[in-house]
């Protein structure tokens, strides 16, 4: 019996809950693109996305209004 792959969950059913923490007013018009991308409209409105490189990618970029945390 192999506990190895059970306990570790599969690189696609990791999933982040993303909180948006601070309004995007007075931002760079791209990272409100950004934010639209991740589907973030209002402030403490928290959305699900599997955690992948391209959405790690835009986390990174507007980081300082993101909460994150992992499912």
């Amino acid at each position: 019996m192999n506990t190895k792959n059970a306990q570790q969950p599969s690189q696609a059913s990791r999933q982040l809950a993303i909180t948006l923490k601070r309004s995007p007013i007075g931002t760079p018009y791209t990272h409100r693109l950004v934010l639209r991308g991740l589907g973030l409209r209002r402030r403490s409105q928290t959305v699900q996305r599997t955690d992948n490189p391209q959405v790690r990618g835009m986390i990174h970029k507007v980081s300082y209004l993101l909460e994150v945390k992992s499912l």
